[in-house]
């Protein structure tokens, strides 16, 4: 059965305020919430990798935004309720690690893959006694805490290529009775190779030049964060998530078993509830052999 797509009230657009471009704006849903619509890039995918993502992470237990597929005035979106609740504030990373690293002059307006977005920085500002797990979810005893959950981010943009792990990327959830709560994982659309041509993604399915081939493609797959400020460039997804189990090799092996948990059929299954009129075969066919083959890179580390 094919994913349900929401059909978005032609007036939604007027309901809330807008966000810059036409096709992202916060609307009300029939129960009252408030809903973000956002629509894809023509000819990016972007729709699709949202929304893979967002049920691959489902998979593997992790807090996650939620996203459905959705129609406002017959232009192809998500649509994904707030992870806010009432009172509370979202606090991007930016703005938390210029706080805490001011004296550093840690710049929040740096563009992405900036360098002083290290992963070292990050996970001082979650190790904060201060900072708990996401709300209204379950941590298991060996996730433990914010850094642990953040983990489990990294290891899921090892698995699904996701190279937009910048420092708006992730963030915080104040709320007047709680204080500070990791805010869910959000915003996957740059995933899963939904920027190639279906011309590109057969190429490198069919090629016999190692050079070209799925597993060279994904191996060069970028996250956001750095080792060092000295970096010259961004860490590999691979790279970021294995600091982060050097770091914490419990919470590490917690992930790579829920990982291997999941069948590399779901992956096809996924994939093949996106309407067709939504993705092409062979983007279903590049996207499951990158889960695949990131899936099996991952679990070396067992």
């Amino acid at each position: 059965m094919p994913y349900p797509v929401l059909q978005v009230p032609l007036d939604a657009s007027t309901q809330l305020e807008q966000l810059g471009t036409k096709g992202k704006f916060w609307f009300r849903a029939e129960n009252g919430s408030r809903v973000l619509f956002k629509e894809g890039r023509p000819g990016t995918g972007e729709n699709w990798a949202e929304k893979v993502c967002c049920e691959v992470a489902h998979h593997l237990g992790l807090p996650h935004a939620d996203y459905a597929l959705a129609l406002w005035n017959g232009r192809q979106g998500v649509a994904s309720p707030t992870i806010v609740p009432k009172q509370g504030r979202l606090i991007l990373g930016n703005e938390l690690l210029a706080k805490v690293f001011a004296q550093e002059q840690y710049d929040p307006d740096a563009r992405y893959r900036d360098s002083q977005h290290t992963l070292r920085r990050v996970v001082a500002v979650l190790r904060s006694p201060n900072v708990l797990t996401p709300l209204d979810w379950p941590c298991p005893p060996k996730v433990g805490n914010a850094e642990g959950v953040f983990a489990g981010y990294l290891l899921l943009d090892a698995l699904v290529g996701n190279q937009d792990r910048h420092h708006e990327n992730w963030g915080m959830i104040w709320t007047p009775d709680r204080g500070l709560s990791l805010a869910t994982t959000f915003d996957h659309a740059s995933s899963l190779g939904r920027n190639e041509s279906d011309a590109v993604r057969l190429e490198r399915l069919h090629t016999r030049d190692a050079g070209r081939s799925v597993e060279h493609y994904v191996s060069r797959a970028r996250s956001g964060l750095f080792e060092s400020q000295s970096s010259k460039q961004a860490m590999t997804t691979l790279e970021a998530f294995a600091d982060a189990m050097k770091l914490d090799p419990v919470v590490g092996r917690y992930w790579l078993d829920r990982l291997a948990a999941v069948d590399p059929v779901t992956f096809d299954e996924l994939l093949h509830q996106i309407p067709h009129d939504w993705i092409s075969s062979p983007a279903i066919d590049f996207a499951s052999t990158m889960l695949k083959i990131n899936r099996k890179r991952l679990l070396e580390f067992l």
